[in-house]
């Protein structure tokens, strides 16, 4: 198995791409926990991997609370004894223009999508440079390398965030063995993508759009998270996984 004696903390594991990188983190041999503030999903997907023969803890996360963190990595480590990786999930989107945002919505877009993955970063590096090293994985997105009519500016900023702070943690935590990756989903089929899901012109027009001619599934990223996450990837680091059907080649 691929993390066979790992163990790992996913934020915004609850559902979506969080929950499919749990479940296959599990799978290979992982023990897992997952953050987030949806409670009774987190709990369904705890059950869920225990019941399938794996090892899964949830915790309630706030990922914008310094203490939240803090308490996710303590657990962690005395329910499994160390911590190998982070997964730097949980984001939220807002979609329409510039002129539409207001300072609370950027607050709080940046707050989840950038300052949580600084306080995660934070509090995940002690515990992994006790443990001799470890693999950091941030969840970016192509909106953090192009700009996109309809995505309000904000979630390419904090996108872009998470792209950059990625290769400063990269270069500055190298010697104590922390990797640290960022990975770039295009569309992806999750609660996210609520409004296109339900509509089904508009879930054409985005795989229009896409050279493989389909949007993504949780599955797909999650395969690219795991090869990070693995000693596969042990001579990358600072590097960015674009996962998103051929969207930015064009």
């Amino acid at each position: 198995m691929r993390l066979e004696n790992k163990v790992a903390l996913i934020s915004g594991g609850a559902r979506g791409m969080g929950a499919a990188e749990a479940r296959m983190f599990a799978r290979e041999g992982a023990r897992v926990v997952i953050g987030d503030i949806l409670e009774e999903e987190g709990r369904r997907t705890e059950a869920t991997i225990n019941e399938n023969g794996g090892e899964c803890l949830f915790v309630r996360l706030d990922v914008t609370r310094e203490a939240d963190w803090q308490r996710a990595v303590a657990t962690a480590v005395v329910r499994f004894g160390k911590l190998d990786i982070l997964v730097n999930n949980a984001g939220v989107v807002l979609r329409g223009v510039l002129e539409d945002t207001t300072p609370e919505e950027w607050d709080r877009v940046m707050g989840v999508n950038a300052k949580g993955v600084f306080l995660g970063t934070k509090a995940a590096i002690p515990e992994m440079r006790k443990a001799g090293g470890g693999s950091i994985i941030n969840i970016s997105s192509i909106s953090g390398m192009v700009g996109q009519a309809n995505i309000q500016p904000v979630y390419n900023a904090s996108k872009g965030a998470v792209r950059t702070f990625t290769k400063a943690a990269a270069v500055q935590y190298a010697k104590d063995g922390i990797r640290v990756n960022s990975v770039h989903p295009g569309a992806v089929d999750t609660p996210m993508a609520g409004a296109r899901l339900a509509d089904p012109e508009l879930q054409r027009e985005a795989a229009a759009r896409i050279p493989l001619g389909r949007t993504g599934q949780p599955e797909d990223i999650a395969y690219g998270v795991l090869f990070l996450a693995s000693d596969e990837s042990s001579f990358v680091t600072g590097s960015e996984l674009v996962i998103d059907g051929g969207y930015t080649a064009e």
